[in-house]
């Protein structure tokens, strides 16, 4: 971490209550990511801790607890983290090591990276090792990519409606997992749609007030940092639903770090990744991937202790790592729409607007994709010019017409998309997995 972030960093921990917690040894950490939060409901009122911790003063054990991990992205392999399946079975370790095993698992997204079958089973053969045998799932962007998330849908959300929202009782609890991943618009942040915001309020309905409730989703349920789409466009609407409820808790995923606040009966709290860490947001030019040295690693992959203190009072937040030790007790081919497109890099997609044929005279114009970001972000180009589009980023991006003109298959590291614009007019184009990237093509004759 450089001394300009860690400055950052130190001016943040000015603003936070003063609970006793070391802020500055848990922020360095928080801005990296972790493994999971173990949760214990006891009459209600949600209790947090890191795996392996035991809680202070004698606490007593609740009612029952489960396990929340998330952003797994299996198939990552860049340097930020080249083993993710690694810090996946550590977490699971960790998980079985627990002196009281946990009744069930929620994973709040991103179990994958491309969302190819082969990555989804080996997450699957991970998780087969928990001790926990029930895993309720919610889909993140990366579980979206293929056939609008329907192998997603048929391994992890069997039973569920519409995207794979759906709710369950457990021990009086009302647990609702929902889906804000799915047809993400140009521009804006995450999104639930009208068809789930109904279902959520008819499903909300026949629960009387004092029945803790549990909201769990990928992208943040409140808004965190929309200049890099940490938040959910309709989440107001959503929560409006759950006001009346004595003890809500929101659990979700995608920024890969811990953050939390409490508004009345609501808690909020965003969980730490089991994959890779990402930055504070605003302490770089954008989200995605960071790197650490290969032998710090397993230390800055730190694991949470939250605890809730309602009335108003802040969450007391407390860092373990995955190198503490736990006390005892490619290259297939695929058609998308009229391009074809390939995996393994590098890789070009072509599409072409009109019936003009590509010739080595053709007018070429490059976009680059970097730091979350279009590079130029808008170009104006003559008929018949071919525009490459190439991912320089960690993470995936897609290229997708906003009037439906062109669509890119998921493009990982160094891989291509080419789109020959052959009639006037304008072209704006998105990142449909990350909406806030917006760009646009200028044909001019």
């Amino acid at each position: 971490m450089s001394n300009k972030k860690e400055d950052l960093i130190d001016q943040k921990l000015q603003d936070l209550n003063n609970d006793g917690v070391d802020r500055r040894g848990f922020l360095k950490c928080m801005a990296w990511a972790g493994t999971g939060v173990v949760w214990t409901l006891g009459g209600g009122v949600p209790l947090s801790r890191a795996f392996g911790k035991d809680y202070k003063n004698g606490g007593k054990a609740g009612d029952f607890s489960f396990v929340q991990i998330s952003d797994s992205h299996i198939g990552f392999n860049k340097p930020a983290n080249p083993d993710v399946t690694a810090t996946l079975q550590t977490a699971i370790n960790k998980i079985n090591a627990m002196p009281n095993k946990p009744d069930f698992i929620i994973h709040t997204g991103d179990l994958s990276q491309l969302s190819k079958p082969s990555e989804f089973d080996t997450l699957d053969q991970v998780l087969k090792g928990a001790s926990a045998k029930q895993i309720y799932f919610v889909p993140g962007e990366h579980d979206m990519l293929i056939d609008n998330g329907e192998q997603y849908l048929q391994r992890f959300a069997k039973g569920s409606k519409g995207s794979g929202w759906y709710s369950f009782d457990h021990k009086g609890v009302h647990f609702v997992g929902l889906v804000n991943v799915a047809n993400l618009k140009a521009g804006g942040l995450g999104s639930l749609g009208n068809e789930q915001l109904e279902w959520l309020e008819d499903d909300l309905k026949g629960r009387t007030s004092s029945t803790p409730i549990v909201l769990f989703a990928h992208i943040p349920l409140w808004t965190i940092y929309p200049d890099w789409g940490w938040g959910t466009d309709d989440s107001e609407q959503a929560l409006s639903y759950v006001k009346r409820f004595g003890s809500v808790t929101v659990l979700n995923g995608h920024i890969h770090q811990v953050m939390q606040k409490v508004e009345g009966n609501v808690s909020f709290h965003t969980a730490m990744s089991t994959a890779f860490p990402q930055p504070a947001p605003g302490t770089a030019p954008s989200a995605g991937p960071m790197k650490v040295p290969a032998e710090q690693l397993q230390r800055v992959l730190g694991i949470t202790d939250v605890k809730y203190l309602v009335s108003g009072h802040s969450l007391a937040v407390v860092d373990s790592s995955l190198a503490d030790s736990v006390p005892a007790a490619a290259g297939s081919a695929g058609a998308m729409g009229g391009m074809q497109m390939f995996s393994g890099a590098p890789a070009v997609a072509k599409a072409s607007g009109g019936a003009a044929s590509p010739s080595p005279s053709d007018a070429v114009a490059e976009v680059k994709i970097d730091n979350f970001s279009f590079t130029p972000a808008k170009i104006t180009v003559k008929p018949g010019t071919q525009v490459t589009w190439t991912n320089k980023d960690d993470i995936p991006h897609t290229v997708d017409s906003t009037q439906g003109k062109f669509k890119s298959g998921a493009l990982d590291t160094d891989q291509k998309f080419q789109f020959r614009f052959t009639d006037a007019g304008e072209y704006p184009y998105y990142c449909r997995m990350h909406p806030k990237m917006t760009g646009s093509v200028v044909v001019q004759a």
